[in-house]
């Protein structure tokens, strides 16, 4: 019996061999599907997971294939975008539905994008506001009073709304809160009780806000140097946001906790008073490396804070305006150095810009709050710049409100981008540099054309100004979303944006030629030389203004040059060009150059 049953399941097994290699051989001899019916096919894949993706992917088979299609093809991508916009808003009906908010908001912004009545889908503002409600009935003060505020400033919300958040800033005794939603109730002509409209109008004093920041120590263990061992400490400064226990401070305070490059021991502690005071375990809840920003939490009820600084009622200042910084320099905790703001605009980091100030800080003041002269946030103090050593920086308070949304989700702060890096030429935002692999590589977008908008928005700035306004406008979108971008050239693309790596011009550099390059990190646009020599020649077409080879001084257009080496060292965060250069104005004599440039380059989208 058992042989049979053995006989019956070999027999199966040959069957099923049969027809797996008889359907293989079929397969084979099936003509090769073209390029066009791929494309097609990738966008039926999509269609059902990710919409959006579907939709960007429409975008580009009309822009790679134009009018060159069959009637029959123009149909199938039409029905194809059709389907993935039905879907879409299906997605947001769904979300809506199971009230999730930001979600929501989210696909409304895609929407929009694509110019889909928001009246018929749902507005942002009014998700946002739901999402900040649900978050007061949880007793989630923060992200409570973030949402209402962003919902805001979209739209300004209605009297009923505005006394409901005064009135939980008042009883949590966040004054810069209810300041902010005073401000707003009066917009909305709401009857302000006196004693709210009282406590929202007085203004704290330095003695009261240094009992909001903190001390923060890493330890690394011990560092071996020469057989000597001593102790590796980092040291900063936080300040607290919500009365959970919340704390805000910087990225590179903090680094070792969460830098998967970084294999060493690592504990991270606050201490609240004076260097005898009590060492309390604190952990990360998020991070955003390229605005230099951390979000970190004690336990629950160990540390309950005396001060809370509010991150929505902040201050835009101006250069000269009288400022406060407050931290630990050197571990002397509840430190407080007055000056003003030096300058506006300074742009260190990858994304937006920072306050030049002249207030005192070193070494430990890194993550402390900077405030005006009324008390409220005006930015985190940041230090640490090699080349300008005795300058201090603070992250604009107004970036911390738009980050805090994904700093309080958890872990590694997701951004968008489209793959491009654009220079201010008269006033004007040009694409100087498209990345491979990137939204806006799938959607060609042609180097040397000016942005005109993005969604609807004309991309206006004061001068230098401008690069930062394009990158607060994408700041606020996830990345999956859609994005409409026009160009001067007349043509929009709606593309879905993709998730920012680390360092993007270290991820481009490992994709691209060294001769595209030098656009993105030196400033120099090059294009192809009909000099005979042995070695590929090209003629500078444009060197971008304040870039790396402008400051170099020893470059213009039309001159002649060639790269004798090119060399990224991404664990650094540089990378070095060597050039020999003709100039023009010298006759053309010979010249090699040596060019460094940071990875870190803040004018990318």
């Amino acid at each position: 019996m058992k042989k049979k049953f053995f006989t019956v399941k070999i027999f199966a097994a040959f069957i099923l061999c049969a027809c797996n290699s008889y359907e293989k051989a079929e397969r084979r001899l099936e003509p090769p599907k073209s390029a066009l019916e791929v494309r097609i096919g990738d966008i039926e894949k999509t269609l059902e997971t990710d919409p959006a993706k579907a939709i960007h992917l429409c975008g580009v088979f009309t822009i790679v294939y134009g009018t060159n299609i069959d009637t029959e093809t123009a149909a199938a991508i039409s029905s194809l975008r059709s389907r993935a916009l039905d879907k879409l808003k299906e997605s947001q009906s769904a979300a809506i539905a199971e009230k999730r908010w930001e979600d929501a908001a989210s696909l409304a912004r895609s929407l929009a994008a694509l110019g889909v009545s928001v009246k018929n889908t749902g507005a942002e503002p009014d998700f946002l506001l739901s999402q900040a409600k649900e978050y007061l009935n949880e007793g989630k003060n923060l992200p409570a009073f973030i949402f209402a505020f962003r919902s805001n400033e979209l739209s300004h919300i209605s009297a009923e709304d505005a006394l409901l958040f005064l009135s939980r800033a008042v009883e949590q005794k966040q004054r810069g809160a209810a300041s902010y939603f005073l401000k707003a109730a009066e917009t909305a002509d709401a009857e302000v009780p006196e004693e709210h409209a009282a406590f929202a109008r007085h203004l704290d004093n330095p003695q009261d806000m240094v009992k909001g920041v903190a001390t923060v120590l890493v330890d690394r263990g011990m560092k071996i140097e020469r057989g000597m061992g001593t102790p590796d400490r980092i040291l900063g400064s936080a300040f607290f946001i919500d009365s959970s226990g919340l704390l805000i401070t910087n990225y590179h305070v903090i680094a070792s906790e969460v830098d998967p490059a970084y294999n060493g021991y690592s504990r991270m502690y606050i201490r609240t008073g004076n260097s005898s005071s009590a060492r309390v375990p604190a952990t990360v809840v998020g991070w955003d490396k390229t605005l230099d920003l951390a979000l970190i939490k004690t336990k629950a009820g160990v540390v309950k804070p005396e001060y809370v600084f509010s991150v929505i009622d902040h201050a835009s200042p101006k250069v000269g305006d009288t400022i406060l910084a407050i931290g630990s320099p050197g571990g002397l905790e509840k430190t407080v150095t007055s000056g003003i703001v030096s300058a506006l605009g300074r742009r260190f980091l990858q994304i937006g810009d920072v306050i030049q100030m002249d207030a005192a800080v070193n070494h430990g003041n890194s993550g402390g709050p900077v405030v005006d002269s009324k008390g409220r946030l005006v930015g985190i103090v940041f230090a640490g710049i090699e080349q300008f050593q005795g300058l201090n920086f603070a992250v604009p308070a107004g970036r911390l409100a738009s980050a805090l949304p994904a700093l309080i989700k958890g872990g590694k702060s997701a951004r968008p981008w489209l793959g491009i890096t654009v220079a201010e030429t008269r006033g004007e935002a040009e694409i100087i540099y498209v990345a491979p692999r990137t939204p806006a590589s799938d959607q060609l977008l042609q180097e040397g054309v000016f942005l005109e908008s993005l969604n609807g928005q004309k991309t206006h700035a004061s001068q230098g100004a401008l690069i930062p306004a394009l990158q607060d406008r994408l700041f606020a979108c996830r990345p999956g979303e859609l994005v409409a971008v026009k160009t001067k050239d007349g043509k929009t693309r709606i593309m879905q944006t993709a998730e920012r790596p680390a360092v993007p011009l270290a991820e481009s550099a490992k994709l691209d030629s060294r001769e595209r390059m030098t656009a993105p990190l030196f400033g120099l646009v090059l294009e192809p030389s009909v000099a005979g020599s042995l070695v590929p020649s090209y003629l500078i077409k444009k060197v971008v203004r304040g870039s790396v080879a402008d400051e170099a001084g020893c470059f213009s257009a039309q001159d002649l040059v060639s790269i004798r080496g090119f060399r990224v060292e991404e664990k650094d965060g540089y990378a070095l060009l060597d050039i020999n250069v003709k100039q023009r104005r010298a006759g053309y004599f010979e010249t090699s150059v040596r060019l460094p440039a940071s990875l870190d380059s803040p004018d990318t989208l």
